[in-house]
């Protein structure tokens, strides 16, 4: 089985000064830039990216499409409601539901993103807002190793 890559992408800065519900709140200005910032990350160290699992919350969607906005070519999109949790086990299960994709990026919320990558790698790393996380995997169903993290990551992932 060919080794696997999870990408691990915290939503953009969101915008408190609007009076709607968590799942609606958007990106404010620093959030957007901090997306495209991300996206270009991707677009120079990882290249192929075979499927964007996102969560349903607005600064999570917008956080997406700035990113994606920056790769050459875009990857599928599954919006997943499961990806809308700060819980690192549902996190977990929806990593161990992936298919034959071999690099996936995870759009998803703190501090779920962060006990994801604890439970995956046994390392500690802080995802603040439009942080990324690349682990390598021997599957879905595996642990990981934690290759690189940081907003965009200072060190190449692969």
């Amino acid at each position: 089985m060919a080794p696997r890559t999870l990408i691990l992408m915290r939503h953009g800065k969101s915008d408190w000064s609007q009076p709607v519900s968590d799942r609606e709140r958007p990106l404010n200005e620093r959030g957007c830039r901090q997306a495209g910032e991300a996206g270009r990350w991707l677009e120079h160290n990882i290249g192929r990216i075979d499927l964007a699992v996102v969560s349903p919350a607005r600064r999570a969607a917008d956080a997406w499409e700035r990113a994606s906005a920056q790769l050459s070519s875009s990857p599928p999109v599954r919006v997943e409601e499961a990806a809308y949790t700060f819980d690192g086990l549902d996190l977990l299960a929806l990593v161990r539901s992936l298919g034959e994709e071999q690099t996936v990026v995870l759009v998803g919320h703190n501090p779920a993103c962060e006990e994801l990558l604890e439970l995956l790698s046994g390392e500690g790393a802080v995802m603040k807002t439009s942080a990324l996380a690349v682990m390598e995997m021997a599957s879905w169903r595996s642990s990981g190793h934690l290759v690189t993290h940081g907003r965009p990551p200072q060190r190449r992932a692969v």
